[in-house]
C-alpha cells in the first residue's frame, strides 16, 4: 500500500520564490526520514483567480539529474506557461521510483510511497488543484520515462495520461541500469528491486512492460530517439545509451499494440540528450492538456495485474494472506462481478457501488465448486468475499441484483 498514516505528512522546512511562477519547497517527510525537495511551476494568473482549479503534471526527471533539471535545462517554465497546469518537478535522485528492497546510501528509500501516498495528496491539500485522476498526468525522461509509465500502470486509478520520453519501459531487458542506478545512490546489486534471479517477480511488479495491461485505458505518450545522432547532434558517434532506450521503448510499444492499447508512438534519429526531451515536452505538454480538458472515462469492466500480496485499483482492494510474490490478475471487473486467478486465499473487497445494508445475491464459481449465497453491503457500500483458488486457480463472482 503506497498511504501515508492519517493525520501524517510532510512538514514545510522552506519555500523559495524562484521566478513568476516557479516556487521551491523544501520538505521534511515522515515516509522518507529526511528532507527533500522540489519544484512547482504554478500556471499563469494563479494568484488573481483564488477560485478556479488546476490539473497537474507530475514531471520526473532523469538518472543523475534532479528536481532542478526541467527547469534549468529542460525549458520547462517556457514550454508550460500559456498552459493551465500545475507541473510538480519532484526529486527521486537514482531511485527508480520505487522503494527500495535493501538500503543503500539513504536507507531503504521509499520514492513510491513518498510521492503517491504522501507527496500527491499534499499537493492536492496544499494548492489550488483538481484532486481526480481525470486531472492528473505524469511524464518523464529516461529513468523518469520509467517512473511515468511505472507509476501509472500501478496506479491507473492515480493519472489519466502518462507520457515518456527515451524511457527505461521495459526492464527485462539490460537490467545492469538500473543496478548502476541503485549502486550510485549508495546500493548494492539487488538494492532496488532485489537479486535479479532470485526476485524477478519483483522487478516484473513494477516493470512497464509487464503491466502494460493495466494501461488499458489511459492515454499514453512514447517517444524516443534511436541512437543515431540527428538534428541537434553535431558529432556522428551513435548513443549506446539511447540506442539501448529506443530498443526498450519499441517494445512496449509493441506490446501495447499486441494488447489493443491505444498510444502515441514516436520515434526518430537522435541521442540521450536534453535538446530532444525538450522538443518532447514542447510537443507533448499542450497534447496532455487537452487530455485534461477532455479526458476519456475510466475503463469499465476493467483488468488489473499486480504482484503485491495487497493492492487497490479503482476502488477494489485485494489482500493475500501468502507470504511469497507472484502476479495476480483481476480480471472483467465491474459492479455485477469479477475474475481472480492465481493462488493463495484471499479476500476481496469490492468498490463501494453497493447500497449500505442491502443483501445481493452472489454466485461463486472456483476450484471448491460452484455455490450460491447472500452477500450485505457495509456501512460504505462494500461487499466483501474471502476465496480459496489453490495453486494456479480461478474464481469467478457474479454478483446480482438486489433482493
Amino acid at each position: 500500500m503506497i498511504g501515508a498514516r492519517p493525520g501524517t505528512g510532510p512538514a514545510v522546512v522552506s519555500r523559495q520564490v524562484l521566478g513568476p511562477r516557479l516556487v521551491e519547497y523544501t520538505l521534511d517527510s515522515p515516509v522518507l526520514g529526511e528532507t527533500t525537495s522540489l519544484r512547482i511551476l504554478f500556471p499563469t494568473g494563479y494568484g488573481a483567480e483564488p477560485d478556479v482549479r488546476f490539473p497537474v503534471l507530475y514531471l520526473l526527471h532523469g538518472g543523475d539529474d534532479d528536481y532542478r533539471s526541467w527547469t534549468d535545462k529542460g525549458e520547462a517554465a517556457e514550454t508550460t506557461e500559456p498552459l493551465p497546469m500545475i507541473v510538480v518537478m519532484p526529486d527521486a535522485r537514482n531511485g527508480f521510483y520505487s522503494n527500495w528492497e535493501k538500503a543503500g546510501r539513504h536507507g531503504r528509500t521509499p520514492w513510491e510511497s513518498f510521492h503517491l501516498g504522501e507527496l500527491l495528496p499534499w499537493v492536492d491539500r496544499t494548492f489550488r488543484t483538481l484532486a481526480q485522476r481525470e486531472s492528473r498526468a505524469a511524464a518523464g525522461l529516461s529513468m523518469g520515462g520509467f517512473g511515468a509509465f511505472s507509476y501509472a500502470a500501478r496506479h491507473p486509478d492515480l493519472f489519466v495520461a502518462a507520457a515518456s520520453f527515451s524511457g527505461v519501459l521495459d526492464t527485462n531487458r539490460h537490467p545492469w541500469i538500473t543496478e548502476i542506478a541503485g549502486r550510485r545512490d549508495g546500493g548494492g546489486f539487488g538494492a532496488i528491486w532485489g537479486d535479479r534471479l532470485t526476485r524477478s517477480i519483483r522487478w516484473r511488479a513494477h516493470n512497464p512492460w509487464d503491466l502494460a495491461e493495466n494501461l488499458r485505458g489511459s492515454v499514453l505518450f512514447v517517444r524516443t530517439g534511436n541512437g543515431v545522432p540527428g538534428e541537434f547532434d553535431h558529432g556522428l558517434a551513435p548513443d549506446p545509451v539511447e540506442a539501448i532506450v529506443f530498443h526498450q521503448s519499441t517494445r512496449l510499444h509493441k506490446r501495447l499494440t499486441a494488447l489493443g492499447i491505444d498510444h502515441d508512438w514516436h520515434h526518430g534519429r537522435g541521442t540521450h540528450d536534453w535538446p530532444y526531451w525538450i522538443r518532447d515536452l514542447r510537443e507533448t505538454a499542450p497534447l496532455l492538456a487537452g487530455v485534461f480538458a477532455d479526458p476519456p472515462p475510466a475503463p469499465s469492466p476493467f483488468t488489473f495485474t499486480s504482484a503485491e500480496p495487497e493492492f487497490e485499483a479503482w476502488g477494489w482492494r485485494v489482500s493475500f494472506s501468502r507470504q511469497h510474490k507472484e502476479f495476480t490478475i483481476l480480471s472483467d471487473v465491474d459492479e455485477h462481478g469479477f475474475g481472480l486467478a492465481r493462488s493463495g486465499a484471499p479476500t476481496v473487497r469490492t468498490a463501494p457501488r453497493y447500497e449500505p445494508g442491502e443483501e445481493y445475491k452472489v454466485r461463486v464459481d472456483d476450484p471448491s465448486g460452484s455455490r450460491s449465497a447472500t452477500s450485505r453491503a457495509d456501512r460504505g457500500g462494500h461487499l466483501t468475499f474471502p476465496l480459496k483458488l489453490g495453486p494456479g486457480g480461478t474464481a469467478r463472482v457474479e454478483i446480482g441484483a438486489t433482493r
